[in-house]
């Protein structure tokens, strides 16, 4: 790869899709981009972006190279890395999951593509833990994925491009690993039914496009419910965004980030979601995002 720079940019995802805990994912059009120079001296890393004065320990990147390249018998060359992050960290949008496919899409491009994409999922999900963020990350769209016993299963799905999300993001971070804590070890069995008829919906609903159910299609009571004591304000927003339009609401992730489905005007929704995140003290910023059909996507650029 002498002369070349490898490129390759990852979507933001958001996960746990309304009642889909840990099973439906949808890859969002805001991108981090990573580029790889071989050769020189030494490991060199910059970051522009989020995550600026992040350290080698805490890249993900960095270990999802190291660990496709020990899976493949092979050091990690000298190489310099270059890291836009546009996905804002630890706010729910899979800024980890897009990472580590990053960091596996890179080095696989660099071993002559060894893995198949089934291996990088089940590589990313090593890493993440669960497949609902990196589904969408590697391939773009909206992603049905189950793991658990074995390789992860999946199922890509068109999402529908006249949607777009709101999201709004709260000026704090909520790392997976906290927002795992206040979750109980067992649900009510009326809990669990009540999501597995909304999730089957919820699917319906996006590939049909009957947005007329969303708003029920949508409710969940596996994670938010929990989740709500480290979000003030969280149920109160969801409400404010339906009066003022949304078709869908929900948290985005394990948060704290919120998104609502529109068609239509999105600031008043964006507006009316952070007045009731304010009134709880919550200061946020909003964003809006469209679902993607592109996943992760590596390009090589000769060096002049």
């Amino acid at each position: 790869m002498d002369g070349f720079s490898l490129r390759v940019s990852v979507p933001a995802s958001t996960a746990n899709l309304g009642p889909g805990f840990d099973a439906i994912g949808l890859a969002l059009d805001l991108f981090n981009v990573f580029e790889v120079e071989v050769g020189g001296s030494g490991l060199r890393v910059e970051i522009a972006g989020e995550g600026v004065g992040m350290d080698r320990e805490q890249n993900l990147v960095l270990k999802a190279m190291e660990h496709a390249f020990s899976a493949a018998g092979c050091p990690l060359p000298e190489l310099r890395l270059r890291m836009v992050n546009r996905i804002p960290m630890a706010r729910g949008l899979g800024s980890s999951a897009s990472a580590a496919v990053g960091g596996l899409v890179l080095a696989n491009a660099m071993l002559d593509g060894r893995w198949s994409e089934d291996q990088l999922l089940e590589m990313a999900v090593e890493l993440e833990g669960h497949p609902d963020n990196v589904a969408p990350a590697l391939w773009g769209g909206l992603v049905l994925s189950c793991g658990g016993s074995g390789c992860p299963r999946y199922l890509r799905l068109e999402a529908p491009s006249e949607l777009h999300l709101v999201v709004v993001v709260p000026e704090y971070s909520l790392p997976t690993s906290r927002a795992r804590q206040v979750l109980p070890g067992q649900v009510p069995f009326g809990d669990a039914v009540f999501n597995v008829s909304r999730a089957a919906l919820l699917v319906g609903a996006l590939t049909s496009r009957r947005y007329d159910l969303l708003r029920e299609a949508m409710r969940d009571r596996l994670h938010q419910p929990y989740r709500s004591q480290l979000i003030p304000g969280l149920g109160e927003a969801l409400e404010a965004a339906y009066r003022a339009g949304a078709l869908g609401a929900a948290l985005s992730g394990s948060g704290p980030s919120l998104l609502a489905f529109a068609t239509g005007e999105s600031g008043p929704i964006a507006e009316a979601m952070q007045a009731a995140l304010s009134a709880h003290g919550v200061p946020s910023a909003w964003l809006l995002a469209r679902p993607t059909r592109w996943g992760a996507l590596a390009t090589f650029h000769r060096r002049r």
